[in-house]
């Protein structure tokens, strides 16, 4: 008779989701609570994807169904590792699988990177996705701005910078955002890639919807326009990056179009400092750079000073560490070996996985995450004759628990209720739905408030 197993993933994004619907169809018996210390589901599809990407935002009806499933229950509003201890889990759980994802922001080594008016992007991104942890004012006082980066984050975040607010009321932006960004007086967003634009890492749609807005003219500067053989390699073996250098080029060569905002891509410069002083950003220095034949770059000695009162890096997102576990700081993974979390000596923690970002580190699409959870979930399969057996193994069981301790989670019945209620918010402006940003606020109306 096949063992029902009791399985907790940590995690409810993309990756923590896609491996309980892959356990659960893998394993008939198998029941799954997926955790979250967000108070809703869905990770950064809600909380780290531009509220202008509506296409994007599709892939939550392909993760609301996985969370229809009766065997797969979200329990949100409780942070592993503060709220419950991972070993309290194991009362409860045959295995847990660690899908916290990344959504801190990747350094910056140069002079001035903290000087105020410099910013990490996961943090406005956060911002403007009414994310409940952060500020609900950002300092939009800038009127010309640097984005450092050349992937998707880096145009979000200098597309949502360049447009006006009220391009942006047909989202889903709470009031906050709306009335932030109407206040900016931004006229001119610069994006600034160390590399060429044959290694560019952001997807042809990311790229042509900076050219959407009528508000906003996109300039392509010609002296980074570059190419080596190392990057001619790289265009012909990839489709999608041969679409982002031809729709590059051609803006290139376009007349200028008078458009009140511009939004500039720099090639082949990279930051070295940012400039400014106690009161904040006064400029950002870079260098130029060039190319060395098999796509990589070394510095000229050229320097230029550019004239912006705000920087925002894009440079890569972060995982944060998990609660006694070992953690490799330089690529923000857990240790692990086809999913199974090592610890300091290099052996298996009994029942303890890994899938997603985690455990591959902030790269690729939604689509190499299925990949990923369903190798992490061979893996735990393959180790259900010497998994631990919970004690406490009612799925009514682990819900006293947190009741008991005072924690007000919610859940997907609760979640549903507040998606209904963000929906009615939007309904008389004719828009998809208005966030609710407060805690607070999202946790009363999960739970019936």
């Amino acid at each position: 008779m096949e063992r029902a197993l009791r399985v907790a993933v940590v995690g409810a994004g993309p990756a923590g989701i896609y491996a309980a619907d892959i356990l659960t169809k893998a394993a008939p018996a198998a029941t799954v609570d997926i955790f979250d210390r967000l108070p809703t589901p869905y990770g950064l599809i809600r909380y780290g994807v531009a509220p202008d990407h509506p296409r994007i935002k599709e892939i939550i009806t392909a993760l609301h169904h996985v969370l229809e499933n009766p065997r797969i229950r979200f329990i949100g509003n409780v942070d592993y590792g503060v709220d419950v201890k991972p070993e309290e889990l194991t009362a409860f759980y045959d295995a847990t699988i660690l899908a916290t994802g990344a959504d801190k922001d990747r350094g910056l080594d140069i002079p001035g990177i903290d000087l105020p008016g410099s910013f990490g992007a996961a943090d406005f991104v956060s911002w403007y996705d009414g994310h409940p942890d952060v500020p609900r004012e950002w300092p939009l006082t800038a009127t010309k701005v640097a984005v450092i980066g050349a992937g998707n984050v880096a145009v979000d975040v200098a597309r949502v910078l360049a447009k006006t607010a009220d391009e942006l009321l047909e989202t889903e932006i709470p009031d906050n955002v709306h009335k932030g960004l109407l206040a900016s007086p931004v006229t001119d967003v610069h994006v600034f890639s160390r590399r060429g634009p044959g290694q560019v890492k952001f997807t042809p749609m990311e790229l042509r919807e900076l050219d959407e807005s009528p508000n906003v003219e996109v300039v392509v500067h010609p002296e980074g326009m570059e190419f080596d053989e190392g990057s001619m390699a790289a265009i012909r073996a990839k489709r999608s990056l041969k679409m982002c250098v031809d729709t590059l080029s051609n803006w290139c060569a376009r007349d200028p179009r008078d458009r009140p905002r511009r939004l500039h891509l720099h090639f082949l410069q990279a930051p070295i400092e940012v400039l400014g002083d106690a009161d904040g950003v006064t400029g950002l220095r870079t260098e130029k750079q060039e190319l060395t034949g098999d796509g990589w770059v070394r510095g000229t000695g050229e320097v230029t000073d550019w004239d912006v009162q705000a920087v925002y890096r894009a440079i890569g997102y972060l995982s944060t560490p998990i609660a006694d576990l070992p953690f490799d700081h330089a690529t923000g993974t857990v240790p692990h070996e086809a999913g199974r979390v090592l610890d300091l000596d290099g052996n298996h923690v009994p029942g303890l996985y890994a899938t997603g970002w985690i455990k591959r580190g902030p790269v690729g699409l939604i689509g190499h995450t299925k990949k990923d959870a369903n190798e992490t979930v061979t893996s735990l399969l393959a180790d259900v004759a010497s998994l631990p057996l919970a004690a406490q193994r009612e799925p009514g069981d682990v819900l006293a628990y947190l009741s008991g301790r005072g924690l007000g989670f919610t859940t997907w019945d609760g979640w549903k209720r507040l998606d209904s209620h963000e929906i009615s918010l939007g309904e008389p402006h004719g828009r998809k739905r208005v966030k609710v940003v407060p805690r607070s606020e999202m946790i009363s109306i999960s739970n019936g408030g």
